[in-house]
């Protein structure tokens, strides 16, 4: 295990940039970037990066980067994503978003700039006095977009030759202090379906002369989710929730377009992998009796974030040594995707639950404008990012002795 000078290094490395670290998180704040247009957040980190002594690879697609840490040893990657949210910014604080309509609305700008500083500190311990081993930063963008960043800095080489990546999200259901992680599944996959339906349109007199796309639009919200359910494993928790319809302008006239949008949320991966033919199947089975003809775009997210029972252990030991044994909790699988999950396709991995709720507040959930951190959370997700890496490294170094 990595030693209690390492420790008491990474600690006072994050405690003497924290009033940087807190600035950084704050400009971030304000200057929020959708998905794909993180252009001005990944030339900060990028510079920031540079400024000590290190070598940032901004990706081909000009968001987000990847910068390697140390020379020799086992290879260890902290993934920070840094995309914004587009939603209001509702809170009155100096930081608050000044892009219209977009705001940091799921603690994207905690996770990379808790990343930035893990990274920080590391870079002053590995090396020093023949520490072993090596971390790579992960700065990813557009993990909130369909598709996502994860698959495109995998094909970029972003796993290659790592042994374990691990990331954390803010969660405002716990207090800060408080850690939240479990092996197995804990995030459930998250994709976004949509159906456009077309037919002849005519009377709402004579609906047996036409494709009664209001008729055929209400099956499907019904049928289409009720047929997943018999067609694919109930262990896997299939859920097709339909958040928009869109037909028809006037009660007498029969539509010519429909246009379905949904999610489609599965907790395990068999219901996943099996929905997309099933889909096309009932689809068909439910419009083409009734004369009209449909189109489905079926955007695939993730996966389920499967945590390894290995990459939790490192978590939970940094975490206890840290917080106390009382402050680290198993947590549950949300029904929330995350696409940190296609880097487990590569390597184990360790996600955990940060809490970062702020005493006496009221709790406001993710993906919400008025959503806030308690902003000690930067330096203690540094410390538990920089320490778990050194504790992977150590126990990989020794197995492998």
């Amino acid at each position: 295990m990595r030693t209690e000078e390492q420790a008491g290094q990474i600690a006072a490395a994050v405690i003497g940039m924290e009033t940087e670290l807190v600035a950084f998180r704050r400009h971030l704040h304000a200057h929020p970037e959708l998905s794909w247009q993180e252009h001005e957040t990944t030339r900060l980190l990028r510079d920031r990066l540079i400024a000590a002594g290190l070598q940032p690879i901004v990706a081909d697609e000009g968001t987000g980067l990847i910068c390697d840490i140390g020379t020799d040893g086992p290879l260890i990657a902290l993934r920070g994503d840094i995309d914004a949210l587009p939603i209001a910014d509702g809170k009155d604080v100096p930081y608050r978003s000044l892009v219209d309509g977009v705001c940091h609305a799921c603690g994207h700008d905690l996770h990379a700039t808790a990343t930035l500083g893990a990274g920080l500190a590391l870079a002053e311990v590995l090396g020093r006095d023949g520490v072993g081993g090596r971390v790579r930063l992960i700065l990813q963008p557009a993990e909130e977009a369909i598709p996502s960043g994860a698959p495109v800095l995998i094909a970029q080489g972003a796993m290659d030759g790592v042994a374990a990546a691990f990331s954390f999200h803010a969660d405002p259901s716990h207090p800060l202090g408080t850690v939240a992680i479990s092996a197995g599944p804990i995030t459930s996959t998250a994709d976004q379906i949509e159906i456009r339906l077309k037919g002849p349109g005519g009377h709402t007199g004579r609906p047996q002369h036409t494709a009664d796309l209001a008729h055929i639009a209400a099956r499907i919200v019904l049928d289409l989710p009720a047929a997943l359910s018999r067609l694919t494993d109930p262990r896997d928790g299939v859920n097709l929730t339909f958040g928009s319809v869109q037909l028809g302008d006037a009660p007498n006239v029969v539509a010519t377009d429909a246009r379905l949008l949904a999610s489609l949320r599965t907790t395990g991966r068999g219901a996943w992998d099996a929905a997309p033919p099933i889909l096309r199947r009932v689809l068909a089975g439910i419009v083409e009796p009734l004369g009209a003809t449909w189109e489905l775009d079926h955007q695939r997210g993730a996966p389920p974030i499967m945590n390894d029972p290995w990459a939790v252990s490192m978590v939970e030991t940094v975490a206890r040594e840290l917080l106390g044994d009382e402050q680290v909790i198993p947590t549950v699988q949300s029904g929330g995707g995350e696409d940190f999950s296609w880097y487990g396709e590569h390597a184990p991995v360790g996600y955990l639950r940060l809490g970062v709720a702020k005493p006496g507040t009221d709790r406001v959930d993710i993906h919400s404008g008025s959503f806030d951190l308690d902003e000690r959370a930067i330096g203690l997700g540094a410390r538990i990012l920089a320490g778990t890496a050194l504790e992977a490294i150590a126990d990989l170094a020794q197995h492998r002795a």
